[in-house]
């Protein structure tokens, strides 16, 4: 998909200048504990307390299946929480990635984004313990955020 760059590395230092929006996938049940986010919570606290507040607080919010949260971080970082999996566990309704959601939390992220001026930094969102395909979410990413011109780095962890 042209228009999203690839690269190795720690999609949580992203090595660009201006404003930066670190994008990731959480589940719909207020879990934060394994993949991505643990490496997110090494490097600040805030992505995980905010999302823990706004599922304990869901009664009252947007919180669900294709929400999207922007937590600032730094003055020129953010994280946002995409809300775009059901649950945890693979079962017998399948896993737990809900491209649906992601396609409507990447319409929240591409507005934030565009007006924070910012690019956008992730891993393979959905693709890992949500068990998602690459295949199905990169066009979702290219027609979502390439497509309003923003810039896109996915990052594959691992030397």
């Amino acid at each position: 998909m042209s228009g999203i760059s690839y690269v190795r590395g720690d999609a949580t230092v992203p090595s660009v200048k201006g404003v930066k929006v670190i994008a990731h996938v959480c589940n719909d049940i207020g879990g934060w504990g394994k993949g991505f986010v643990l490496a997110l919570s090494r490097r600040w606290p805030e992505p995980e307390a905010a999302y823990r507040a706004w599922h304990r607080d869901r009664a009252g919010n947007d919180f669900g299946l294709g929400a999207a949260q922007f937590v600032q971080v730094e003055p020129y970082v953010w994280v946002a929480n995409l809300v775009g999996q059901r649950g945890i566990r693979t079962g017998g309704k399948g896993v737990p990635v809900r491209y649906e959601a992601i396609d409507a939390s990447l319409r929240l992220l591409a507005d934030k984004a565009v007006e924070l001026g910012a690019s956008v930094h992730m891993p393979r969102i959905g693709c890992g313990l949500a068990g998602g395909s690459w295949s199905r979410v990169e066009p979702l990413v290219g027609e979502r955020l390439v497509g309003r011109g923003l810039a896109v780095t996915v990052y594959d962890h691992g030397a």
